[in-house]
């Protein structure tokens, strides 16, 4: 199984920060941000991981993070994205590298506390199809939002203006290798991207998708406000220690 990071995008909400800068680039308490995605996937067992970057500041993830030996990584590989497309779009671009291996895909600025060795143990189980990630939250209308039967997702609403549940898809997904296939038959949603959303009702219509609660606090770290929570909680909390250093 292999792991995907996908930290393209311009990073338009957080500028002038990222006028300089890729914003997975930027600090949460001690470490880049970047540092924490990573991690997250190699307590999991996952030791071959690709980049997904774009922008002005692709070269320095490569400075900074080298071949990945100090993270335990068998190999780190980079791709480059083009522009923004949407999340799907930028997944498109590990087609060749997940090599029809399942893939456990993390976006760049997501943050959680615990881990997802249980759920990556899960689904390497899994026989085919998807697993996700859910996170109970306050504010689901921000998020896609799995539209339930009893225990069965029938459906997941992309950031609905009247949530059908408490619940949000957190950024990590688990995937076979029919993932790069269902994206070849996006198209575009009313934000010009590709959906991640839409990946996931494939295999929701298809009866082929699982789903586990994330334990522990998690947060995105994509707005000032969210960069600043996440910085305070894991100095508070110690979360996602980071390397053989710490």
């Amino acid at each position: 199984m292999k792991g995907v990071v996908l930290a393209g995008g311009l990073g338009s909400r957080m500028y002038p920060l990222t006028k300089v800068t890729n914003k997975h680039l930027l600090p949460i308490y001690n470490k880049p941000m970047i540092y924490y995605p990573i991690r997250t996937l190699v307590d999991a067992g996952i030791d071959e991981i690709l980049i997904v970057t774009g922008g002005n500041s692709a070269g320095d993830f490569l400075r900074l993070l080298g071949n990945g030996k100090e993270f335990g990584l068998r190999h780190i590989n980079y791709t480059y994205q083009e522009g923004e497309g949407g999340i799907a779009a930028a997944l498109s671009l590990a087609e060749y590298f997940a090599d029809n291996d399942k893939i456990v895909v993390i976006l760049g600025d997501n943050i959680i506390e615990g881990n997802i060795r249980g759920a990556v143990a899960s689904f390497r189980a899994q026989k085919e199809g998807a697993r996700i990630l859910l996170k109970e939250v306050s504010d689901p209308q921000r998020f896609g939002v799995p539209v339930f039967e009893e225990e069965k997702i029938v459906r997941i609403d992309e950031k609905p203006l009247t949530p059908a549940s408490s619940y949000a898809v957190i950024g990590i997904y688990m995937y076979d290798h029919r993932v790069f296939d269902f994206i070849k038959t996006l198209k575009p949603s009313e934000r010009g991207e590709l959906e991640i959303t839409d990946v996931n009702n494939f295999y929701i219509r298809e009866g082929k998708i699982a789903w586990d609660l994330l334990e522990g606090w998690w947060t995105d770290a994509g707005t000032f406000d969210s960069l600043l929570y996440a910085g305070g909680m894991v100095a508070k909390t110690g979360a996602n220690k980071l390397s053989a250093e710490d």
